[in-house]
């Protein structure tokens, strides 16, 4: 009886691997490499495909990519429509399917709005003919928010190889109302890959839960990345235009102890004009921003962050640095309630655990068309 009862045992627990072999996790722990040569590999080992994750990602989302279809944006009348909106306003609210808007190449002067009621959504452009999206909104005339180029609302959101430009002029301290936000991305899980965004203040709003750009390029002057986000920056340039006046990175929203966001840098490379620019500032009192692996250009004042002229604000911000290189990163100059951070300290910014990745993160899209 007994020498059955382990055969059954053994029978289970081999049967029990065996499966396991057909489940892949990715892993939400591994910690990205220091050295920025291994981050593709890296990447690709952590965030595999779908018909390897089925049983781990989220079921919505495995159901969703299981029914893709792809629907073509041509400027010459090759595709199923000729314009974005078009094709945005085809999908029908409550959408349940994985839908590609591949967008050919040319400029689209449009203004784009994806609602909460339409997830999984991807625009994906022409790789060797990258599409622009611009349009000329202005905090004047929409309100900051709703001045962005392209708004996206909805879940499970995805770009690729897009330029995304608000062409309004840059605000010259004088005229009212002149931000003007490129993107907004206020619905949760949303993914950017090689994207460039580009504007001057307030280029892109980032607000909502779990989002990624991964070599991307974000170009602005004051604030042009802001928002109160949950969001990993992996291998993207922050381009300043910092050669008139004062020059601010992020202007992060946290205002709550109990709100779970912050701003995640890593592998990233501060370049552009000017010496006066600052990592970021407190626009909330509890503004959290962390840089690491990065490349701080000479373009970084050497304070490097503000608390906005709020002194009260200094034993609550959370403001980081971990292991960055370039003249900007001298750590001489800095205030007292900037942190440098411990490896123990910076590992729960530099994981793909930070956005809980293994829930929902796919790698680029490579759709047939």
């Amino acid at each position: 009886m007994a020498s059955k009862s382990i055969s059954s045992i053994i029978h289970v627990s081999l049967l029990v691997a065996l499966l396991a072999t057909n489940i892949v996790l990715a892993d939400d722990n591994v910690p990205i490499p220091a050295d920025k040569s291994q981050l593709n590999s890296w990447y690709h080992n952590n965030v595999k495909p779908l018909s390897q994750r089925k049983n781990t990602l989220d079921p919505a989302l495995v159901a969703a990519e299981s029914a893709t279809t792809v629907i073509k944006v041509m400027q010459d009348g090759s595709g199923n429509f000729k314009t974005i909106n078009e094709a945005i306003k085809s999908i029908p609210k409550g959408n349940t399917k994985c839908v590609i808007v591949y967008i050919g190449g040319g400029t689209y002067n449009e203004k784009i709005r994806i609602e909460r009621e339409k997830p999984f959504i991807t625009l994906y452009g022409a790789p060797g003919k990258m599409p622009i999206l611009t349009y000329g909104g202005t905090a004047l005339k929409y309100g900051t928010l709703d001045s962005a180029t392209l708004s996206v609302e909805s879940d499970y959101f995805v770009a690729s190889n897009i330029i995304i430009s608000n062409s309004a002029p840059r605000p010259d301290g004088k005229r009212k109302g002149a931000q003007a936000v490129a993107l907004r991305a206020s619905g949760d899980k949303a993914t950017f890959y090689k994207v460039t965004l580009l504007g001057f203040q307030d280029t892109l709003c980032d607000d909502g839960d779990w989002h990624i750009y991964k070599d991307c390029l974000i170009q602005g002057t004051v604030d042009f990345v802001f928002g109160n986000g949950k969001t990993l920056f992996l291998n993207t340039e922050l381009r300043v235009l910092g050669d008139e006046g004062m020059s601010v990175i992020t202007a992060h929203a946290r205002d709550k102890k109990t709100d779970d966001t912050g701003y995640s840098f890593v592998h990233c490379d501060v370049t552009g004009t000017g010496n006066g620019t600052l990592l970021g500032r407190a626009w909330m009192s509890k503004s959290k921003v962390v840089f690491a692996y990065s490349y701080l250009g000479a373009v970084v004042n050497k304070a490097a962050w503000s608390n906005n002229f709020h002194p009260e604000y200094d034993r609550n911000l959370y403001f980081g640095e971990y292991k960055n290189k370039g003249l900007g990163a001298d750590l001489k100059g800095r205030y007292k309630y900037t942190k440098q951070l411990s490896a123990l300290e910076a590992k729960p910014f530099i994981t793909l655990g930070y956005i809980q990745g293994s829930k929902w993160l796919l790698p680029p899209p490579n759709p047939r068309v």
